[in-house]
C-alpha cells in the first residue's frame, strides 16, 4: 500500500510541476529561439533547462512568479552551453575555414573505404587466417579464442582449464609461429 501511495505523491508532483511550467512555456521557448536563432536548437535548450529544473520543482513551487527565474536559469544554460561548445575541437573545426572559404569538414579526407583498401584488407585477412591455420591445434586455438574473439587470458583459464602462465606462454609462441610464417609469405 505504500508504494501505491508514493507512485500516487510521485505523479501528483508531476502533475503540479506541469501545471506551474505551462503559462511560460511558450515564453521560454521564444527566449531560447532569440538566443540559438534555431528551433531545434531552442527546443534542445527549453527541454535541457526542464530537466535541470525538475529536481528543484519545490523551489520552482514556492516562487510568486516563477517566470523571471526559468528565464534566468534558460539564459544561464544557454551560456554554459555555448562555453562548453566553443571549448570543443568540433566546434572549431566547425568554425574554421580553408582559402576557399569551405568548411574545414568538406576538406577532410573521407573515411568510406575504397575497392583498393577493401581488396588489400581481404588478402591480409586471407592471410592471416592461412597462418594461423597452418599452426599447431593448441596454438591455433589460443589465437582463435584470444587474438580472433576477443577472451581475456582470465576467461581463457577457465574455458580451457589451464593455468594462466601455461597459456601466456603458449600464445607468445603462437605469436612468434605466426610471425615467421607471415614474414615468409609476401605480400
Amino acid at each position: 500500500m505504500e508504494k501505491v501511495i508514493s507512485l500516487i505523491q510521485y505523479f501528483s508532483q508531476t502533475s503540479d510541476f506541469e501545471k506551474i511550467l505551462h503559462p511560460y512555456i511558450l515564453k521560454l521557448h521564444r527566449v531560447a529561439f532569440r538566443l540559438c536563432g534555431s528551433v531545434s536548437d531552442a527546443e534542445d535548450l527549453v527541454q535541457d533547462v526542464l530537466v535541470k529544473v525538475y529536481p528543484k520543482r519545490q523551489t520552482l513551487a514556492s516562487l510568486e512568479n516563477p517566470g523571471p527565474w526559468l528565464v534566468k536559469v534558460l539564459y544561464r544554460t544557454f551560456i554554459d552551453q555555448r562555453r562548453r561548445m566553443s571549448r570543443s575541437p568540433l566546434h572549431l573545426l566547425l568554425n574554421s575555414h580553408d582559402e576557399e572559404n569551405n568548411p574545414v569538414l568538406d576538406s577532410l579526407p573521407c573515411s568510406n573505404r575504397g575497392p583498393e583498401e577493401i581488396s588489400e584488407n581481404n588478402q591480409v585477412r586471407e592471410k592471416l587466417m592461412r597462418a594461423i591455420n597452418s599452426l599447431n591445434l593448441d596454438q591455433k586455438h589460443l589465437c582463435i579464442l584470444h587474438d580472433v574473439e576477443g577472451y581475456t587470458l582470465n576467461e581463457l583459464e577457465e574455458i580451457l582449464n589451464t593455468p594462466i602462465g601455461t597459456l601466456k606462454s603458449r600464445l607468445h609462441r603462437a605469436r612468434a609461429s605466426l610471425r615467421k610464417i607471415l614474414q615468409h609469405e609476401t605480400f
